[in-house]
């Protein structure tokens, strides 16, 4: 299973599995994370952004990643991590190291297929 198709987009797949992650975090509160639909102009705030990075790395992120993220990624114009943002993140990370993504995923669930275990 690819991450990245042949032109270095989010495959669909790996899209759908970010959907999910980010709706576990999200506001507004996804009702449905496995539905992958996501609620309405959905964002990450601050504790958001947190909570992803210490169940993903173990604790939350530094003040300068945090800043580097928002600035350099999509955001609403209050400054929260959009789910396009969220897809940047990941598309750079797995360009630059895929190994790291694929440990990412296993922290939330996903197997090498890709599907929920």
């Amino acid at each position: 299973v690819s991450l990245l198709d042949d032109d270095g987009a989010i495959s669909e797949s790996f899209e759908n599995c970010l959907k999910h992650i980010f709706a576990k975090y999200c506001i507004p509160e996804s009702m449905s994370p496995f539905s992958g639909e996501l609620p309405l102009n959905a964002y990450l705030d601050s504790a958001g952004l947190d909570s992803w990075a210490s169940d993903t790395n173990g604790e939350p992120f530094s003040e300068d990643t945090k800043e580097e993220i928002l600035q350099f990624m999509d955001v609403t114009d209050e400054g929260n991590l959009t789910f396009k943002g969220f897809l940047q993140v990941y598309q750079l990370q797995t360009e630059n190291d895929e190994e790291e993504t694929w440990r990412d995923l296993s922290k939330h669930g996903y197997d090498r297929s890709l599907m929920f275990i």
